[in-house]
């Protein structure tokens, strides 16, 4: 049963996964669809978390609107997200960074990791 699961999946995985980390700033790029028209829109902010693996991997990006804290989850392999964008390597000790939701203003900041020779 296992096995078969897995061969379901791998047909809607994606071709080539996501390349970010826990403490990364990124944009994710959505698809919206508002009629019969299809727009893209970016939402810009600090991974928090990532969960789940297969199909039901997915990340949480959280960021800062008009003094409010606002999170978004996304699914790592939905085809609604056109593509994401590194912005800036964070460094964190932390597989999950819930801490950031106590946080205001310039104690929100991660401090930027250097890259690695591999990324390069």
């Amino acid at each position: 049963m296992q096995e078969l699961l897995k061969k379901v999946e791998e047909s809607s995985l994606r071709e080539e996964p996501l390349q970010f980390e826990i403490g990364d700033t990124v944009d994710v790029h959505t698809r919206i669809k508002e009629g019969n028209k299809e727009r893209i829109q970016v939402f810009t902010g600090v991974v928090i978390a990532r969960r789940g693996s297969g199909t039901r991997e997915n990340f949480t990006v959280r960021r800062i609107v008009a003094g409010e804290g606002v999170e978004r989850i996304f699914p790592v392999n939905s085809p609604k997200i056109a593509k994401l964008d590194v912005k800036r390597h964070g460094r964190v000790r932390r597989a999950k960074l819930y801490y950031l939701r106590d946080r205001v203003g310039k104690a929100t900041r991660l401090t930027e990791r250097r890259a690695k020779k591999d990324e390069e």
